[in-house]
């Protein structure tokens, strides 16, 4: 009997179903191992542990030099500052914050090149707009006037700068072992990562935080080993510090009714007016001193001086601030006392950092938000005391509230309340806060206290990763060389006969030394070679358009388009640089998109893994 078709097929195995993908073979599992083991795989796998490890150490070594610092001050260390500092007589005070401010000045004229400290702002610009390159030795230098600035008593946060420095601990590494755009990038974002893992002992936050504020993305293989660096992070700082929380709450349960849910909508609405005005206090402030025309050293005496004043009636305001936030999560304040200490605070923090001194903005947000959640709690309980939850709750919500909304990471800020906290009964009502502050201040402001610090210095990061990727490639990559050139002395009948080889309707005029002199494209040859009149006396040069517009071989991409874009040109010629003009060639507008689209696809390529 003649064997079938069917009968012929191998009924050991049912078919497949449909569009099942295969079965991993041998080769397959041989081919991913390769993969694994690859040397960019490996470093990728092992550099997240070292930046974890090396993150942790320098936040710890931050905040001892802090305690250097303000021990030498104040004499004594640690993050409660402002029992000690109520117990100093006036003078004492004022000097300590006025000299130190003075000793700050000149350290920020003598160590920074750019005149100014450096926090989070600087971290999102070397993402987007640099591929993830950064200084170490800058981030030292930043770090010791931060700590300078701090261990005085500046009213500023000690993330920031913390931040700062472990970025540039990541970008190091990355620069040392030649690494891509794309892997330095991530390397930046795990030091990120790490550093506010170690700081607040929030590995969560840290991740997300890393990847919401600098990486601006989650895929796997971005979001593998920035876990691994928050994590090891957070077990140095752990293994150092204990595993404890950063404020430690009242023991009473904090029970949310449903029907409080409209309350924190509104602590979420006042949240945002108080973000507004702590951003534009420091905007203000710094402002102030720039008009003053007094030389930039001295604004930080200046800003001491007037910190001093204010610790004088509010010493609550000095340094990071913890004594006080941890005072008010107690509900240990009164109704007047955070009410005063929202305004001595924003007054303190505007100063501090519009004059000059280092740090960042987490810190102060915390507080802010504390002080104005204890007070709406106050009001909340006094209205509806048998609905209201206790004043310890509205701290909390009003603390990530505020704090969501300066630093535009509604995401990070919640899971950082959350581990600073160790509360995870506020869930809803913390959510609900921080999402309306966070989109009333994008929707009335349309910026975080980052980008705009980014924006007033000119440097706009909308489309940030599309923007680096345009700067990264250089016109030089793309310059044809192959542009058709013709002397300029010679006659209308060269002309015309070179024109005819021309591809692109481009013809350059070009003397013995190769620099461009001119060029004609067909509207220039159409106005003498077609009214019917003998020009047998007109040269190359007489013909050609005098000043076209031109292209640097070091122009990136982005000022490419831009040229294409305000001149209409399907071509431009590009020269060696604009001094000199000698030709290199032409580029085509065509190419420079296409390159752009083949950048886009590469970098979404690798973003997915």
């Amino acid at each position: 009997m003649a064997m079938t078709e069917e009968s012929g097929k191998d009924r050991s195995r049912p078919p497949d179903p449909a569009g099942a993908p295969p079965l991993p073979t041998r080769r397959h599992l041989a081919e991913g191992l390769r993969r694994l083991a690859s040397a960019e795989q490996l470093i990728v796998g092992v550099a997240p542990v070292v930046i974890g490890l090396l993150a942790g150490l320098a936040a710890i070594g931050f905040r001892y030099l802090i305690e250097a610092v303000q021990w030498l001050g104040y004499g004594v260390g640690g993050e409660k500052l402002a029992s000690p500092a109520a117990s100093l007589a006036w003078w004492h005070l004022l000097l300590i914050t006025t000299l130190g401010g003075l000793i700050v000045g000149v350290l920020v004229q003598r160590l920074l090149p750019a005149g100014r400290p450096q926090a989070v702002a600087e971290v999102i610009e070397a993402a987007a707009l640099k591929g993830g390159r950064m200084s170490l030795t800058a981030g030292l230098k930043v770090a010791a006037v931060s700590a300078a600035s701090l261990g005085i008593g500046g009213s500023a946060g000690r993330e920031g700068p913390v931040v700062h420095l472990c970025a540039t601990i990541g970008a190091h590494l990355a620069r040392r072992l030649h690494l891509g755009r794309r892997q330095t990038r991530l390397l930046l974002g795990c030091g990120v990562a790490a550093g506010v893992a170690a700081s607040f002992n929030a590995p969560i936050a840290g991740v997300f935080f890393a990847l919401e504020v600098v990486v601006g993305h989650y895929a796997l293989a971005t979001f593998a080993p920035i876990v691994i660096a928050g994590v090891m992070g957070t077990l140095v700082s752990r293994m150092h510090y204990g595993n404890f929380p950063a404020f430690i709450l009242p023991a009473a349960h904090m029970d949310v009714s449903i029907w409080e849910f409209p309350a924190f909508a509104l602590l979420g609405v006042t949240a945002a007016v108080a973000a507004l005005l702590f951003m534009h206090a420091i905007i203000f402030s710094h402002w102030c001193f720039q008009r003053s025309r007094l030389p930039r050293w001295s604004w930080p005496a200046i800003g001491g001086l007037l910190l001093g004043l204010i610790a004088l009636a509010f010493p609550h305001v000095l340094g990071v601030g913890y004594e006080a936030t941890d005072a008010a999560l107690q509900e240990r304040y009164g109704l007047v006392l955070m009410l005063a200490l929202v305004v001595a605070k924003t007054a303190a923090t505007g100063i501090t950092l519009g004059s000059g001194f280092g740090g960042g903005v987490f810190s102060p947000s915390l507080f802010l938000g504390a002080m104005l959640g204890g007070v709406f709690g106050i009001v909340a309980g006094s209205v509806f005391p048998e609905l209201a939850s206790s004043q310890g709750a509205y701290t909390i919500v009003g603390m990530g509230a505020v704090t969501g909304a300066v630093l535009g990471a509604p995401i990070s800020t919640i899971l950082i309340v959350f581990e600073m906290t160790g509360d995870y009964a506020l869930t809803i009502a913390l959510m609900i806060a921080t999402a309306i502050a966070s989109l009333l201040v994008q929707e009335m402001h349309g910026h975080s206290f980052f980008t705009w610090q980014l924006a007033r210095r000119g440097v706009h990061i909308q489309g940030g990763r599309d923007v680096g990727l345009l700067r990264d490639t250089q016109v030089r990559s793309l310059t044809d060389t192959e542009i058709p050139r013709i002397e300029p002395e010679s006659p209308l009948s060269a002309v015309r006969e070179a024109f005819a080889r021309a591809r692109h309707g481009e013809l350059a005029v070009v003397d013995g030394a190769g620099v461009l002199k001119g060029l004609i494209t067909y509207g220039e040859l159409a106005a003498v070679a077609f009214d019917g009149q003998d020009h047998g006396e007109l040269t190359a040069l007489a013909i050609a358009r005098g000043n076209p517009p031109l292209l640097a071989a070091d122009d990136d991409l982005e000022a490419a388009i831009r040229s294409f874009r305000q001149t209409g040109e399907a071509h431009l010629p590009v020269v060696e640089d604009r001094d000199s003009r000698r030709l290199l060639g032409l580029a085509h507008e065509h190419e420079i998109m296409a390159a752009y689209h083949r950048l886009l696809l590469q970098s979404q390529s690798e973003e997915a893994g």
